[in-house]
């Protein structure tokens, strides 16, 4: 292996608005649906309110991410922060709060790499829509994007719109989905599914109308199964459960169209969106420039034959033995030949390698890793050390699936692993870590929230300033 990374590769790191900035209803920033959820936990773990409170410390990170090497620094602006009811006054504090930090980016030569939309729609779309159930957030969206663009693309180059739409779609609080009855509530999903793909269209045409040179395409949370056995159903199973969760999302972006697989599950379900004219001419028109992909883990999945009790689009039906998927065709496998994390990811570098090859050969886009990392419970030592190696570990073995990657022909122009210093985990708090920085504070004890720069710190400064030649 050559480890031979391309001149100017973008070596970065990432964040999310309701997981780093904290300040959350300071200076006009509306509720958001990550708030909503996060206030619900309160009581056992860590919110928004403060989380990493990048909100009061942000040029001393930004220093931070200078002594780290860093070429860019993927973070979302907080749509609430903008427009704190989602469709309503702009909050001119919160245009401000950006232009601050994209200023403060450039000044120390890192460049800003934003999402628009990471899991925090504005709590009072919700109230008035039922958020991305309506076409109302979708044109909701479009003028929020149309204000970022105007405010920062004299600025900001690179833009995502969604984070995960295809991950987030299926997380019932995500997309604000309480409803018992399955049928309605996989309804609702796809009808969203269907707003966020209009919503996306229109921020991809809206970019490439009103920022010079802009670049900008979707974040997808990557998938790659291995089948259980080499009986053909079980491949078929593993191909299946790939095509669900991600390339039909993918897809969709690519062709504008429903993949037919995804499309006879839709009308199997008796769950088509509704559809209005000009949405396909809109969908096929919006080219996305390159695809972002977030990468944790692989699965492996086991043919599930279609029954009377368990029938073809059933949702999820669990016994004591057997965990169905949503979509009725296979069911989830522990993979022996892999080791997990604390919380259970099964780690395989190899799995990465095979994505990148897979959505290159597919697509033949341009590739950026946005999200890749190790969650884990970190220990601070008496003298404020951080002694990480497993996570550099972890990072190592992922880089160099990049390097050979890269030498199979994959066009790869970036990797921003998750995440750029310690901050809110949604279902773990701080108990769950993946940052270079530690940020000194429990769930409970905002201590100092002092910054402590981890072992991975030093060692991840050293990949960057030799290009990747280190590892």
């Amino acid at each position: 292996m050559e480890k031979q990374f391309p001149e100017n590769f973008l070596w970065g790191a990432s964040s999310s608005a309701f997981q780093i900035e904290g300040g959350w209803e300071e200076d006009g920033k509306g509720k958001t649906v990550a708030d909503f959820n996060s206030f619900k936990r309160s009581h056992i773990q860590a919110d928004s309110k403060v989380a990493s409170d990048f909100y009061h410390n942000w040029r001393e990170d930004i220093l931070l991410m200078k002594e780290l090497g860093l070429k860019i620094y993927r973070f979302s602006i907080a749509w609430a922060r903008i427009i704190p009811d989602g469709d309503g006054e702009v909050n001119l504090k919160g245009v401000e709060f950006y232009n601050q930090v994209i200023d403060c980016l450039l000044e120390n030569d890192i460049m800003p790499f934003i999402t628009l939309y990471h899991f925090d729609l504005p709590y009072a779309l919700v109230e008035k829509y039922n958020g991305w159930e309506s076409r109302e957030c979708v044109y909701a969206f479009e003028r929020y994007a149309k204000i970022c663009f105007e405010a920062y693309g004299d600025r900001v180059k690179y833009w995502q719109v969604h984070n995960e739409q295809n991950l987030m779609v299926r997380v019932d609080e995500r997309m604000n989905i309480y409803v018992d009855d399955a049928w309605e509530a996989d309804r609702m999903r796809a009808q969203m599914d269907y707003h966020m793909f209009l919503a996306h269209a229109l921020a991809v045409n809206a970019c490439h109308s009103l920022v010079k040179d802009g670049k900008i395409g979707p974040a997808v949370s990557s998938t790659c199964t291995y089948p259980y056995s080499n009986k053909p159903e079980d491949v078929w199973a593993a191909k299946m459960n790939d095509w669900f969760k991600t390339n039909y999302c993918l897809d969709i972006h690519f062709t504008g169209e429903y993949p037919g697989y995804y499309m006879r599950y839709l009308k199997l379900r008796n769950i088509v969106p509704v559809m209005e004219e000009g949405d396909k001419e809109l969908l096929k028109s919006a080219k996305m420039d390159y695809i972002a992909l977030n990468y944790y883990r692989t699965l492996c999945a086991r043919y599930l034959p279609v029954d009377e009790e368990h029938p073809e689009g059933s949702r999820v039906c669990r016994t004591n033995e057997v965990d169905f998927d949503q979509y009725g065709y296979f069911r989830d496998e522990k993979n022996i030949n892999l080791l997990a994390s604390e919380y259970g990811a099964q780690i395989d570098p190899m799995g990465l390698r095979i994505v990148l090859n897979e959505y290159y050969q597919r697509y033949r886009l341009p590739l950026i890793i946005t999200e890749n990392g190790l969650g884990t419970g970190d220990i601070l030592t008496e003298d404020k050390k951080v002694h990480d190696d497993y996570r550099i570990a972890y990072l190592r073995d992922h880089i160099k699936a990049c390097a050979l990657a890269i030498e199979d022909g994959v066009e790869l122009f970036g990797y921003s692993p998750w995440s750029v210093m310690d901050l809110l985990s949604s279902h773990q708090g701080f108990k769950k870590r993946y940052g270079f920085i530690y940020v000194d504070r429990d769930d409970h004890d905002l201590k100092q929230l002092e910054r402590i720069r981890k072992d991975s710190f030093y060692w991840y400064k050293e990949v960057i300033e030799t290009n990747g030649e280190s590892i």
